[in-house]
This record gives structure tokens, C-alpha cells and sequence, in this order.
């Protein structure tokens, strides 16, 4: 526990398996608070904690601010615990992947990103259900899920990781038939990847989505057709933009789209199996974030 402060009580929901296992965060923290006059708590989530679980912990320490210290997954978690309330969530940038802090702005660095946790201002967001799944950052099917499957097999992280993954996925991934529904248009088309996305990039900064804005009705859909391992790599290397004709984009507050075969599905970075539904509605306004 922290020493008391007026109403500000954090409460940090940390992950011990996120990133690289480089900063023992929650030490960071503590030593962060120190001199501090903040009441704080710490909670490590175990290898299978359920949402019940979490949320009695949230319920019980009476937190103004929730901080997820993680990446996009662990913040999906704490965003799943707190939809519908005016709870607002802190976000400490702690995984392999945080598109959703660099989305939001949300300094990479642990004393400015702690910064952020108790001088910023909440902002409410929209976040999208994807079959049933809460979905904060970004979900796709095809090409993408395959790699994400593909790469939490793998033994190594980072980009040689990442690379070899996109080499056997290219080698075994064939074209999808997708039909998509989108208001009244039905859209056939041939696709490498579909993507739903709340957010407007992907983890590395690329703009997938230039069109994104959390704070509107809208999400956008991005019917991918040719891929190349340029293009793949583009998405998780660099900002460099897509090439037009092999990318159109839709805006939508709701979705279905059917494969003929079912296809690798992902939301928020983390693999769902095989499907050949998908349903995508908009949740306005779902989560309130510190930026």
C-alpha cells in the first residue's frame, strides 16, 4: 500500500509474462511512489485469472484509476472488467505489442507513462464486439491471425521471431472467399486478410486505418486482397503506407462477413481458433482512458 493522498487511489493490474521480462514493473513502480503522497496497490494477475476474479479486485480496493501494465492484451482484460462504468483506465506500455499506448499517445517510457497515470484526463472511447469478444485495439482474419498463431508457437519474440512467422504463414496461407455485409452493400471479393479496426494502426505505427477516430460511431473494415511480404512486413515494421490497390476501406457501425472455409481469426492480438462467421457491432463510448 501507498501512503493516502485526497481521492486519488490507483490501483496497478500488472502482467509478469508481458514483454521481454526486461523491468520488474511493479518494483518500478513502487520505487516510482516513494516519495510520492499517493495511496496505490499492486496486483499480479496469475497465468489463468478469470474476470470474476479481477473485478472483485477492483471492486474491493475502491480505485479512482485503474492502470493495465501490460500490452494490448492486458489491457483488453482490464477494459472487459470495467465496460459500463465511468471508471477511468491507466495504461502502463508493457507488452510486445502496444498499439493501443501508441494509438493513445501514451509514452513508451515507464516514469512518463506513470506521469500520464495521475496528471492526465479521462477520454471516453468506443471499442467494437467481435463475435462476442470485446475488441479495444484491432481483429482480423486471414493472413494477420495466421502469423499471430504462427508466432506464439514460435520459441523467439521480436522481429527475427516475427519475420519467420510471416515466411511459413506466405508458404501456407491460401486466398480467403469472403462475402461482407456492410449496411445494405454486399461486398464478394478475394482476400489475403480482413481487418476490424477500432483503432487506426497496428502495434509498429503503421497506419492501417488513416480513416480511425475512437471517439466517433464508426469503426472501419479493411478488405486486404493481394498480400506480398512487403506489404506484411510494412504492417508491423514500419509507417510506410499501403499500396491503394490492394487495400479498400469501409466505415460501418456493424458487420457480417462469411468465408467459404474457415479461416485463422484473432482480436487484440491473441488467436481464436478457425471461424467462418464474423459479426462486428460498435460499442460507443465503452471505455474511459487516461491520456
Amino acid at each position: 500500500m501507498g501512503k493516502m493522498n485526497s481521492s486519488l487511489k490507483l490501483l496497478f493490474i500488472v502482467n509478469p509474462g508481458s514483454g521481454n521480462n526486461e523491468i520488474d514493473f511493479a518494483a518500478a513502480i513502487r520505487t516510482y511512489f516513494t516519495s510520492k503522497n499517493i495511496d496505490f496497490e499492486i496486483y499480479e494477475l496469475s497465468r489463468h485469472c478469470s474476470l470474476e476474479k479481477i473485478k472483485s479486485v477492483i471492486s474491493q480496493s475502491k480505485a479512482s484509476r485503474v492502470v493495465a501494465v501490460g500490452g494490448d492484451g492486458t489491457l483488453k482484460l482490464v477494459a472487459e472488467c470495467l465496460l459500463d462504468t465511468d471508471i477511468p483506465i491507466g495504461i502502463i506500455p508493457a507488452g510486445s505489442a502496444n498499439g493501443m499506448a501508441k494509438e493513445l499517445g501514451i509514452p513508451q517510457e515507464l516514469d512518463a507513462a506513470l506521469e500520464v497515470v495521475v496528471n492526465g484526463h479521462p477520454k471516453k472511447i468506443h471499442a467494437v464486439k467481435v463475435n462476442g469478444e470485446l475488441c479495444i485495439h484491432l481483429a482480423d482474419i486471414g493472413f494477420n491471425a495466421y502469423i499471430v498463431k504462427k508466432f506464439d508457437d514460435l520459441p523467439q519474440r521480436g522481429m527475427w521471431g516475427y519475420t519467420k512467422a510471416a515466411w511459413k504463414a506466405l508458404w501456407n496461407h491460401s486466398k480467403m472467399e469472403v462475402e461482407l455485409k456492410i449496411k445494405d452493400k454486399t461486398i464478394r471479393s478475394q482476400a489475403a486478410m480482413v481487418v476490424v479496426a477500432n483503432a487506426t494502426m497496428y502495434g509498429t505505427g503503421v497506419k492501417i486505418n488513416p480513416e480511425g477516430d475512437l471517439t466517433d460511431d464508426l469503426f472501419e473494415v479493411i478488405l486486404v486482397k493481394e498480400y506480398s511480404v512487403m506489404e506484411i512486413l510494412k504492417i508491423r515494421f514500419t509507417d510506410l503506407p499501403f499500396n491503394p490497390e490492394k487495400i479498400t476501406l469501409f466505415q460501418t457501425r456493424d458487420l457480417k462477413i462469411k468465408t467459404r472455409r474457415k479461416v485463422h481469426f484473432q482480436v487484440d492480438g491473441e488467436y481464436m481458433g478457425k471461424v467462418n462467421r464474423v459479426e462486428a457491432v460498435i460499442i460507443p463510448a465503452a471505455i474511459c482512458v487516461i491520456i
